[in-house]
């Protein structure tokens, strides 16, 4: 029997980047507001001198246990799902700041076509363009909508990027608010190869901070000491931005910010029209509490948002049979491949130092920047080339040829630690009607909780567009002079057993139609006004770009929303 506590005006799920921005943004106003965080307390004391690869970037510290709690997975609906047991695809981090203790710091806005991708994909292609199983939809706000939050992300977080406007990305309403990172000669010579080939090069932008900076809510932060492990790792130093150093100290030093972690929350109390609290689970003790609220705000990883949807019967679930339900629609990943790499006989790189934004890349072939109409895809690729730090247990690139293990390879392991570059790609995944979220019928967690299922594959469009893209990043590679190179254009089926990026997307997505979006353009839930839902969850598909930016400004806009909720009652749009 869970122990009723007395109610709150606000309790948020989950204190990552999400759950601090919007905690923030309201105890600043006055708002009493109880953060709950299923894993431990952190601080950049933790990682004080700890760079150990075996026990971040191998054996997964910062990652949620899979024993207690993980999703399973099929490519269609006529494959039993199974869970995923050990790490692979993507990593799902735990404890106070989420994954955003754990990421690169890579921070790209997405594109205003991403924002009314069907409409502007119709006004120039027309219909037809669409496959008949794409699901594509606008997300109900655009991105000049969105902007002011984009910026108003970007100074918190101290992002530093150029300060000239690339002319092929949204407009911004003022600079970075810190200069770029250090163009290091492996940058340059990206730089001067796509420009010779007519390309638009611009510096990766990144949390990863260029200089001391102090953000507009007093909070100092060093800069980075290209020390190259930011993935993965915690940030000793502060100069990543993540929530424990920028907006969760902001949000405590009001006195308003009731923080508890070993809190995993299992359901939301609901009355069928209205969210009137969460349950949760201590997770040292056992002890189950029950913290009723007028608002609750669901600001997890996209999995969780959706499971406690579904599992507290909040909202309308997907049904890909009729296509009808919201709650698990558009699940979504990103498409990486194509990827050209060169190695330099004659070139040393220092490829050890970096920083996990350290980069520059063009969007010449990202969303709609260039003509589709011949092309048997949508959307498009970030093509970039990045330096974030080349450490030894995971690093050992050699050339095509070489024996996988013996005297060769290590001689040639060692021969090019230092001289091997990659020109990459990271591409959009589009919606498609047989790809969603669900309960998995099998299988539960240590609560006894069905776990979240996860029905995707790769399709012809993913598979047309690498191919395409890898012709670009060959050519590019080719410019840059390797001695040897390779590349491959090949995209097979979706595999969760290797790692390819934790950008997933979808489940709750947003929009201006209730029968087709489960939250509108303040994330506020469609079938439950008091019920927000925030994250990567509201994305109605995934850009060619890492999310991070879109999702810290979708936080502001929801943080905005509450604070109307709370004046005025009612839905928002």
């Amino acid at each position: 029997m869970a122990t009723v506590l007395p109610k709150v005006p606000v309790v948020i799920v989950g204190m990552g980047w999400l759950g601090g921005i919007i905690a923030a943004e309201l105890t600043k106003q006055g708002v009493k507001v109880v953060g709950l965080e299923r894993g431990k307390p952190r601080s950049t004391q933790d990682y004080y001198m700890v760079h150990d690869e075996l026990r971040y970037a191998q054996r997964y510290d910062l990652m949620q246990d899979l024993s207690r709690e993980t999703i399973t997975f099929r490519n269609t609906d006529k494959m039993a799902a199974v869970p995923m047991r050990e790490y692979g695809s993507f990593l799902l981090g735990e404890g106070l700041g989420g994954a955003g203790i754990h990421w690169n710091g890579q921070t790209y806005r997405f594109l205003p076509y991403d924002f009314e991708i069907y409409s502007k994909t119709v006004e120039r292609y027309g219909k037809a363009k669409i496959p008949e199983a794409m699901t594509l939809q606008d997300w109900g706000i655009t991105y000049d909508e969105l902007e002011p939050y984009f910026d108003k992300f970007e100074k918190m977080a101290g992002i530093s990027g150029d300060q000239e406007q690339n002319p092929l990305v949204g407009k911004r309403s003022s600079p970075f608010p810190t200069k770029p990172m250090i163009k290091t000669p492996v940058l340059k010579m990206f730089e001067d190869a796509t420009k010779k080939l007519g390309y638009h090069p611009y510096m990766m932008p990144s949390a990863n901070l260029s200089e001391q900076y102090t953000n507009p809510d007093g909070i100092t932060r060093a800069p980075c000491q290209y020390c190259g492990y930011c993935e993965r790792f915690g940030c000793e130093y502060g100069a990543k931005a993540d929530p424990v150093v920028t907006v969760l100290p902001v949000a405590q030093k009001t006195g308003n910010l009731e923080l508890r972690t070993y809190s995993n929350v299992v359901s939301v109390k609901n009355d069928g029209k209205k969210a009137t609290g969460v349950v949760y689970v201590n997770t040292v003790t056992g002890e189950q509490f029950e913290q009723p609220a007028d608002i609750v705000i669901l600001a997890s990883y996209v999995f969780n948002n959706v499971r406690l949807l579904l599992t507290s019967k909040l909202g309308k679930p997907y049904d890909p049979a009729t296509g009808k339900g919201v709650v698990g629609k558009n699940y979504c990943y990103q498409t990486n491949g194509g990827a050209a790499t060169g190695f330099f006989d004659e070139k040393q790189f220092n490829l050890f130092a970096g920083a996990g934004s350290l980069g520059m890349e063009i969007p010449d072939y990202n969303g709609d920047n260039f003509d589709h109409s011949s092309l048997n895809f949508l959307h498009g690729a970030g093509i970039r080339i990045s330096q974030t730090g080349q450490r030894p247990i995971a690093t050992n690139s050699v050339p095509k040829g070489t024996p996988g293990w013996g005297k060769d390879f290590k001689q040639k392991s060692l021969q090019y630690a230092n001289s091997v570059l990659s020109v990459s790609a990271q591409g959009s995944s589009l919606p498609f009607r047989h790809h969603y979220l669900d309960l998995d019928p099998t299988y539960k967690d240590v609560y006894g909780l069905p776990l979240v299922r996860i029905t995707f594959d790769f399709e012809e469009q993913d598979r047309q567009m690498i191919k395409f893209i890898a012709t670009k990043t060959t050519e590019i590679m080719k410019e840059m002079g390797p001695t040897t190179m390779g590349s491959s254009d090949q995209l097979g089926p979706y595999n969760i057993v290797p790692y390819q990026s934790t950008h997933n997307t979808g489940g709750v997505i947003m929009g201006a139609d209730p029968s087709t979006s489960a939250v509108n353009s303040y994330l506020q839930m469609w079938d439950a006004e008091n019920l927000f839902v925030v994250g990567a969850s509201a994305f109605a598909h995934n850009s060619g770009y890492n999310p991070t930016a879109t999702v810290g400004a979708l936080a502001y806009r929801c943080a905005e929303g509450v604070s109307k909720y709370m004046k005025e009652g009612g839905m928002l749009v």
